[in-house]
């Protein structure tokens, strides 16, 4: 999924139920991916376990791209699934989809230019000290909630939103 086309926004099911109406835009999700400041990933070890690890990341084009150098580039070597979400969960965009590895020159030297905008951190596009992955959602989630700790939770109103690519 990127800006566009926009995909299908519906209701996920939780805590039970669907909940009220509400549901946020495709462009809110993108703007949350880009302005956040770290990403998580979840990749699958050969052995089945979960492999989590937080990065740096940049949207470019409605596309979330990232690099790192944990065990997570031999897991997607092996395996291409992968789940991405913000660090925050009162403002939380979770993708779930695949990801592979960024070999297009000009995107390349356009999401070194965004790493430089966004954490002053300048790379040269011919000698990265890892490839770039592009995330592939096959579905999204995001919500906004307020903390709402005196009763051991947050408070949703209404906007947990799963998104579906067109088609």
């Amino acid at each position: 999924m990127s800006a566009d086309p926009e995909p299908v926004a519906s209701r996920p099911w939780m805590y039970g139920s669907t909940l009220s109406p509400g549901l946020l835009p495709w462009r809110w999700a993108v703007a949350t991916l880009r302005d956040a400041a770290h990403y998580w990933i979840a990749t699958t070890n050969a052995d089945g376990r979960p492999h989590t690890r937080p990065v740096w990341g940049v949207v470019v084009d409605g596309t979330v791209f990232f690099s790192t150098g944990s065990k997570a580039v031999e897991n997607l070597a092996r395996g291409s699934a992968i789940s991405v979400h913000t660090e925050s969960a009162t403002r939380l965009v979770i993708l779930e989809g695949t990801a592979e590895q960024e070999h297009d020159r000009a995107t390349v030297e356009q999401i070194c230019a965004d790493y430089a905008a966004k954490y002053d951190e300048r790379l040269d596009p011919d000698d990265l000290p890892g490839p770039f992955w592009a995330v592939h959602p096959s579905v999204a989630f995001g919500w906004l909630a307020e903390p709402n700790f005196r009763d051991g939770g947050a408070t949703f109103h209404g906007t947990a939103t799963r998104w579906t690519p067109r088609g």
